[in-house]
């Protein structure tokens, strides 16, 4: 879920989501925050709050940012302060229409306009459409945990040292290493019956202790083939299929075999016996962890693998004869070996002669003894006091102890970046005494490397001698015994000496910090992260940890996944037990990304209850050390909410009444929208298939409490409110009272049909289809009257007065009964009920302008049907559908023909069709197997709505409209009925070749298999797609933030070009209200007639329209076409008007078509990439007028204001950022609405002109009943245009059919100016943005170019034309100025060239005087 709402460029070229609580005029547009997370929490360190920003640590400063290039709305205030041309050289001297220019005399509202913009439509949910791009991302299974986990549970620890009788074929040095487990065993000491042999077994297993408390050992000393056989079998029974430990001292025989045998004693100790591996193999079974310190030891491992072949061979043949046999996998055995094949072991005095095992069992005093070995110090410090370093191993914050914890944190870093993943998890995860053996090799590995021993293991891992963080081992041991003297004097209370801690710890977690700024990026795997995770062990450095693991859990699941592999669960799992409230925050971050990315921690939830953790921050009344406790809430919300998902254990132990109201309070939660969403869908997943929990529900009134939330300004909030109230109903026990709450839900829920996001309806119809599924019966009754009404309405002739009608107040009896038998004078059953109304709305919304809510809503309609066929109503629902089949041939004929009794088809003019007309259907539709093989929903559609077979050309529209009756034609107005409609009424296109563009569809859009069969309910995937939002960075800044991003640096050059041509044309403004506009500078062929045009202000883009659907971009500079694709109107409709929003960075396209829907496309000028942002239908009531108003809309940029109107009695605010209609502002006028326009600064105050020629100012600070705050009657004719400059000095110009153009002050009552632009009918009227000029195009084929301020024309120019058009006189079709550079554009009827004129205006450039085309 990325941000939702407009997002605004500020000061530099970074999209960011506007937030609500933003320092701004309260007439923003209320949008849909995404919040910056921070994690808030105090450190001894620092008193004040570190913050997890979206930028990164709160320390790291960013680069001075770039700043915005902005649309020229007004005069440029260095102008003002002093111009080249003299003109407004100062603020007393400048004048502005309306009183306006105390605006630019506000610098803070000067610094306003310069330093914000915001960006629309291009949130997550536009580009996703609300569909996750893994909905199974959380269900995943994932190989973090180890599934075959085990435990060393026993171990035989065999001595074979026969003390005093070395073998024979070892030839010992003098002095040679004689100490085995740190005992002397040549040593004196000791009492009578002393052996040496013992203490050193004894203090061999309390070695192996110190690694493995739990495990069981059993100590041979000096054993025979019969004692190593009893024990290993003994072993291997008691351990079951667990692991055995082997430890094997072969320091006292021979060297083993050539074969791999090792030696053990006879009974009398007078003879070496040989055990073969295959018969080890066979006592011990597996799995086994065989340790072996002696000579030659790599031939024991290599050998051992040949038997295990050898036992894989007999058990493939048991298996063979008994299928069912069980026999163990003799190669799951670990190996550690103190050498290689025909290696000695070292004989060094100064080391231990079991140097491998003192590596092994003892590792810390072996690194001491080595370091001081290798780097003999000044201090004096001698090999004997590496063994007296204070403190206990188990106490991490006394000296040996932290020293032990820096060894375990560096040996794991080590092998973190050495091995292989799987290969670290089995060696470092799978088993705590495999783990700490191993971590202990690789300080073998590097010790007796140095005494030309290497150690080798099985499974293999690479060399790690050599590896950088030895370093810091050494350091940190340098720095232990630095201290040494004084902490041994310290203890004999010689001196008093307070232990200095290592700064180890803290210098790594400054290293993973420093990753984080600069290497995650290109996820390069963190070397620290193990020590992070051993960082989490210690309190005073556990909270740095982890706000910096949440930093690094944020940059996606690639890093979730990281860290639960390196072993981070079982920590922050155990965490949750703590009542540290400074932890809280980051805890709850930490698992809600945990849970994102792996849904089956649910049980390890339920386990000691550590949901209760979240359950408990839920609680308003629960405080949290965090300023943003409304995010974090959210997230708690979320948590809970993957616990309850397909989980009944979690939905059973949360659904508890507190948690219930604590939900549904934080619903009602205005200021955080996520929250909102998440305690939504956090109900929805305690309700899915758990009527228990919806009961408590229904005590809560939580189904009426979330109704409310139906006109939300966040359309994220609204989809998690439909999708809760989807999982609400259904409970198994349908009693009456359930039955009206769920009416009650549904009657509450239509409204939302005309919700302006798609996400949203999608919902809704997701909803609809579960309530269908429900009470199908009544649905299958409500459908069948609804034909049965139809077919009514048509064979009485009318069809006309049936689309007019509103479907929802329909109260005409059926004449036909529910078995068919014969006419019956009684109302419908389904009349004025609940499942009426939902059915006729689906009808409606199988016509939606988006693509994927038709399909979704034709599957509703065709599980419908296709469920009436096969009922007892079948039969008569077929002859019902040949029957209205029939009708509607007849009505297609009765709409091409001319209208012989006009009075009986039409109908009453102030009725409004609640639905508006679908979109065709191939010709032979209904001659292709409908019944049973083609789409039911589109035959349906058909019915309902009458779309016919042979579409109508516009030029026989125009003569049907033509020959309406008089009376009827007027009736909005009492000036002549010509004088009231649209110039353009009587134009003749030729019927040429048309051919059709390709519609840009969503691009996550995927067209049904109309073969497959219609499933209802469908399916949501909003909740999956919501859960996206906490698997993608929220701390990070985007890519567009980062200073040398590619997309910074394009917003970058974006702002530069912008400011470029602002500061060239600035000048050139003036000049053009004196000079001539004939100059022609281009002229290409649209290939269809142009009817509207509109130029990107920055880009070299221009937009032209034709008469169909057709959209077609130009790059003007270039005459080359760009693109060309079709805005997928119904037929008998066209594009009305178009506008280019966010304009100062990507602009998108928005479109307005006749039959009343807005449609946003984005990368409008890409054939490829050219896809639907968003549709909806802006005027649901539209009235189909003969006067072709249709639909006018214009765009207010700063507040995200679309205001549309039309053949309506309304005008209708729609904000961008919420997506609901915001306003319905009555028009008080009976005529139609022609255009409109809008303040682009302030956007408070905007302007209509009208069918029967006033114009009306409305200020939308007023309430709408009293918004009109002036209308002027001046005009008498129908409107051409009224515009509103962004620039210059704001003239609001309007022009009428009657040729006359009339310059406004809105404080004034009458005109300030009038002119006679045209002779004859004015066509067009076109105002430029910032010069003092203005254009009429003619019905004469000529473009008079007037000045705003004198009334003086300019210049005339006309239209170039095709070499072989024989029409010279063809009126104006279209006319557009660029908004900046000095150009107008031009075409006229029957004609597709689109002409381009520049003005003459003059600029210095070197010295010399040219010609400026802009």
């Amino acid at each position: 879920m990325q941000a939702n709402g407009p997002q605004r460029l500020a000061t530099h070229p970074v999209i960011r989501p506007a937030s609500s609580d933003r320092e701004e005029a309260p007439s923003r547009p209320h949008t849909a925050p995404r919040p910056k997370f921070s994690l808030e929490a105090y450190s001894p360190e620092n008193e004040s709050a570190p913050e997890l920003q979206a930028n990164g640590a709160s320390a790291l400063k960013r680069p001075p940012p770039a700043l915005r290039a902005k649309t020229d709305l007004g005069p440029r205030r260095e102008l003002r302060n002093g111009s080249d041309d003299g003109t407004l050289q100062g603020d007393e001297d400048f004048n502005m229409r309306h009183g306006w220019e105390s605006q630019f005399r506000s610098d803070e509202h000067l610094t306003f306009l310069t330093q914000n913009f915001y960006m629309y439509f291009t949130d997550k949910r536009h580009e996703t459409g609300g569909i996750p791009k893994d909905p199974n991302a959380s269900t995943r299974v994932h190989d973090w945990r180890m599934k075959d986990r085990l435990k060393t549970v026993s171990a035989a620890l065999e001595l074979c040292l026969n003390i005093g009788v070395d073998p024979p074929d070892v030839i010992k040095t003098n002095p040679c290493a004689r100490l085995e487990c740190w005992v002397d065993p040549t040593s004196p000491n000791g009492g009578p019956g002393h052996q040496p042999i013992n203490q050193i077994g004894k203090n061999l297993q309390t070695q192996y202790e110190q690694l493995s408390m739990r495990t069981r050992y059993k100590v041979l000393a000096d054993p025979t083939v019969e004692d190593t056989k009893k024990y290993c079998c003994t072993l291997r029974k008691s351990a079951k299929d667990e692991r055995i430990l082997f430890h094997y001292n072969g320091h006292g025989v021979p060297k083993p075999t050539p074969s791999g045998e090792i030696w053990v004693f006879n009974r009398n100790y007078t003879q070496y016996i040989p055990i073969s591996l295959f018969d080890l193999q066979a006592w011990l079974g597996a799995p086994s962890l065989f340790v072996y310190d002696c000579s030659d030891a790599g031939l024991i491992i290599e050998n051992f693998n040949k038997f295990v072949e050898k036992h894989e061979l007999e058990n493939a043949e048991h298996r063979r004869r008994d299928p069912e046999v069980q026999s163990p996998n003799y190669g799951d055995c670990i190996h550690l070996a103190a050498c290689r094949k025909k290696e000695t072991l070292p004989t060094n005095p100064d080391l231990p002669a079991d140097v491998f095992t003192s590596c092994l069992t003892t590792p810390i005093e072996m690194a001491v003894r080595f370091f001081i070995l290798q780097n003999p110090l000044p201090s004096g410090i001698t090999l004997s006091d590496a063994q007296n370093i204070p403190g206990r191993v188990s106490e991490r914050r006394t000296p040996i102890g932290e020293l032990n914890w820096i060894f375990t944190a560096i040996t794991d870093t080590i092998a973190w970046n050495t091995l292989s993943k799987p290969l670290f998890r089995k060696l470092f995860r799978q088993d705590l005494m495999v783990a700490a053996l191993f971590r202990n090799f690789l300080l073998a590995q590097r010790i007796m490397r140095v005494y030309h021993c290497h150690p080798q293991c099985y499974p293999e891992i690479p060399q790690t001698h050599n590896h950088p963080l030895w370093q810091s081992w050494d350091l940190a041991v340098e720095m232990i015994l630095q201290q040494l003297p004084d902490l041994i004097a310290n203890e004999r209370r010689e001196i008093e000496y307070e232990y200095v801690h290592s700064s180890f710890f803290s210098e790594q977690l400054t290293a993973f910090e420093v990753y984080l700024s600069q290497g995650a990026a290109e996820h390069k795997v963190p070397e620290q992260l193990p020590i992070v995770l051993q960082v989490l062990l210690s309190q005073v450095h556990r909270l740095r940890a982890l706000v910096l693991l949440s930093k690094f859990l944020d940059l996606g699941p690639w890093a979730v996944n990281l860290a639960l592999s390196i072993g981070i669960f079982p920590y922050v799992l155990k965490l949750l037990q703590s009542q540290a409230i400074e932890l809280k925050p980051v805890m709850v971050f930490i698992w809600a990304r945990i849970l994102a990315v792996d849904q089956s921690c649910q049980t390890d939830l339920l386990k000691d209850n550590g949901y209760q953790y979240f359950i408990s921050i839920l609680n308003p009344q629960t405080a949290l050390p965090v300023n943003n406790s409304g995010e974090h809430r959210a997230m708690c919300a979320f948590i809970v909410a993957m616990f309850c998902k397909d989980f009944p254990q979690g939905q059973v132990v949360s659904s508890s009444p507190e948690l219930m109201e604590s939900l549904l309070y934080h619903i009602a939660d205005d200021e955080n929208p996520l929250l909102r969403q998440w305690s939504c869908l956090c109900l929805s997943m305690l309700w899915v298939n758990f009527p228990e929990a919806k009961w408590v529900g229904i005590r809560a009134s939580a189904h009426q409490r979330l109704c409310e939330r139906a006109i939300d300004p966040v359309a994220d909030v609204r989809a998690a409110m439909l999708h809760a109230l989807t999982a609400f109903i259904g409970i198994p026990d349908l009693t009456d009272q359930v039955a009206q709450i769920e009416e009650f839900i549904a009657s509450w829920l239509l409204v939302m049909a005309a919700d302006g996001n798609t996400m949203v309806r999608r919902e809704l119809l997701v909803f609809f289809s579960t309530f269908v599924q429900r009470y199908k019966t009544r649905f299958l009754v409500a459908a069948y009257e609804h034909m049965v009404e139809e077919v009514e309405l048509f064979s009485q002739g009318k069809a006309k007065d049936f689309f007019d009608a509103n479907l929802d107040t329909i109260t005409r009896p059926s004449s036909r009964s529910l078995n068919g038998d014969g006419p019956l004078d009684m109302k419908p059953i389904s009349q004025n009920s609940v499942y009426s109304a939902i059915w006729k709305q689906v009808l409606s919304m199988s016509a939606d302008p988006q693509p994927d809510i038709a399909q979704n809503a034709d599957i509703i309609i065709d599980n419908v049907m296709f469920t009436l066929l096969d009922s007892p109503l079948g039969a008569q629902a077929e002859e019902i559908m040949d029957e209205k089949s029939q009708s509607q041939m007849q009505s297609t004929t009765m709409q091409i023909s001319p209208m012989k009794d006009s009075t009986a088809q039409l109908s009453q003019p102030n009725t409004r069709p609640s639905t508006p007309p679908s979109p065709i259907k191939p010709e032979n539709y209904w001659t292709s197997g409908l019944k049973r093989t083609a789409s039911v929903a589109a035959s349906l559609r058909n019915l309902a709505f009458g779309s016919p077979s042979i579409p109508t050309s516009p030029e026989k529209s125009q003569s049907l409209r033509a020959s309406l009756p008089g009376p009827i034609a007027a009736s909005r107005s009492r000036l002549p009925s010509e004088w009231s409609r649209p110039p353009d009424e009587n134009d003749r296109h030729p019927i040429l070749s048309y051919q059709q563009a390709k519609f840009p569809s969503p691009r996550y859009f995927k067209a049904r298999n109309q073969s497959a069969q219609a499933e209802i309910p469908l399916k949501s995937h909003f909740y999956e797609w919501s859960v996206e939002y906490f698997r993608e960075p929220q701390m990070k800044a985007s890519e567009a933030d980062e200073p040398g991003s590619v997309d910074y640096n394009q917003r970058l050059w974006r702002r530069n070009r912008n400011d470029r041509i602002i500061l060239e044309t600035q000048p050139l403004k003036e000049q053009a209200g004196s000079s001539r506009w004939n100059n022609s500078c281009g002229f290409f062929s649209n290939g269809t007639q142009p009817t509207k045009m509109y130029f990107h202000q920055f880009e070299d883009h221009l937009i032209v329209t034709d008469d169909r659907d057709s959209v077609c971009v130009w790059d003007w500079q270039n005459e080359r076409r760009l693109n060309r694709f079709s805005n997928g109107n119904p037929t008998g409709s066209k594009i009305t008007d178009v506008r280019l929003i966010n304009e100062d960075d990507q602009a998108l396209l928005m479109s307005g078509s006749s039959d009343g829907v807005i449609k946003v496309f984005r990368d409008y000028e890409s054939p490829k990439k050219a896809e639907l942002v968003s549709a909806f239908r802006a005027l649901t009531d539209l009235v189909p007028s003969n006067r072709n108003a249709g639909l006018v809309f214009d765009w207010q940029q700063g507040r995200g204001t679309i205001l549309v109107a039309g053949d309506v009695k309304v005008i209708r605010l729609w904000n961008a950022g919420t997506e609901i209609c915001t306003h319905d502002i009555p028009a008080r006028s009976g005529s139609c609405v022609t255009a409109l326009t809008v303040d682009q600064l302030e956007g408070d105050v905007f302007i209509a002109g009208f069918g029967d020629g006033a114009v009306r100012v409305y200020d939308q600070r007023c309430r709408p009943a009293e918004a009109m705050v002036r209308v002027w009657k001046e005009h008498r004719q129908w409107v051409t245009n009224v515009h509103l400059q962004r620039g210059g000095t704001r003239e609001l110009v309007s022009g009428c059919r009657g040729g006359e153009v009339k310059l406004w002050d809105i404080r004034h009552e009458r005109s300030l100016r009038t002119v006679k632009a045209t002779a004859g009918t004015q066509r067009t009227l076109s105002v430029h943005e910032h010069a003092p000029v203005f254009a009429a195009g003619s019905d004469h084929h000529t473009v008079n170019v007037y000045n705003t301020a004198s009334g003086e024309l300019l210049s005339t120019c006309q239209p170039h034309l095709s070499f072989l058009h024989q029409h010279r006189g063809a009126p104006i079709a279209a006319t557009t100025f660029h908004p900046h550079r000095m150009m107008l554009a031009c075409s006229a009827v029957n004609d597709s060239h689109v002409n381009l004129f520049r003005c003459n205006v003059k600029k210095e450039h070197g010295g010399e005087t040219v010609l400026a085309l802009s």
